[in-house]
């Protein structure tokens, strides 16, 4: 296998899958697919649907159904994390970066279903979604990178079972881009979760770290998710498939 590298939603996507027949076709229609997010949520696009309803060219209710309906699902999920999660900048413009990335890898996904293609892995800025094995036949292994040495890993994770997404939310990757408090007043520098689907991976990993201890204590006491989290002293706490994840190295 080997990876296809493109830019998209202001990171780095790299996409691995068996080649052959279609393959050209698949990779293809997932640049496309990221493409077409962009296109539609981009606030860094001046052109972007979600850039014209933010500077009021456009009411959100003329907007397209789909940008209402990930701005739906953005508000449940502001009002299933208790707030912690939100869809607006401290301004109050409408911003679903925290929704859409996980959005367009699973209509990634869907593309290379389509397309018959079982065995892949999708990386889009350190966020992980899966599916199948390696041509070995081994589950797929992710990487987390220490938020003190970003060339370093802070620890790798084999994707098994049902739980195939993961993402990480913190500062390593793109900065400080959580709307919640000071980032000096936060608990945490870095969330991990795994979770079955990547939506709610990196929902909730933002959730933790706008949320800090309370949020991460109702998140694991709430959804079926393993989480590693990073605290400003460099502390981890980890639930028991992290933990043995960090014990392996």
């Amino acid at each position: 296998m080997t990876p296809h590298v493109f830019e998209a939603m202001g990171t780095v996507v790299s996409l691995t899958l068996p080649e052959g027949k279609g393959a050209a076709d698949a990779v293809e229609a997932v640049i496309q697919c990221f493409a077409d997010f962009d296109e539609r949520f981009s606030l860094y696009r001046p052109d972007s649907e979600l850039s014209l309803v933010a500077r009021g060219e456009l009411a959100l209710t003329a907007s397209s159904e789909e940008l209402r309906s990930s701005y739906a699902a953005s508000l449940r999920w502001r009002d299933e994390t208790g707030g912690a999660f939100t869809p607006h900048r401290p301004d109050g413009t409408v911003d679903l970066n925290g929704t859409v990335k996980a959005l367009a890898m699973q209509a990634a996904a869907d593309e290379l279903f389509r397309g018959g293609f079982l065995d892949w892995c999708l990386n889009v800025g350190g966020d992980v979604l899966s599916a199948g094995y390696q041509p070995d036949g081994a589950a797929w292994r992710v990487g987390v990178v220490d938020p003190a040495d970003r060339s370093a890993l802070l620890f790798a994770i084999s994707l098994t079972g049902s739980r195939h997404a993961v993402a990480t939310s913190g500062s390593a990757e793109r900065g400080d881009h959580i709307w919640s408090a000071s980032a000096l007043d936060r608990t945490y520098v870095q969330a991990t979760v795994v979770a079955d689907d990547i939506e709610t991976a990196d929902v909730l990993a933002t959730a933790i770290i706008a949320g800090g201890p309370s949020t991460l204590a109702t998140i694991v006491g709430r959804w079926s998710v393993d989480v590693l989290t990073v605290a400003r002293d460099g502390a981890m706490t980890a639930t028991p498939g992290l933990s043995a994840a960090l014990a392996t190295g």
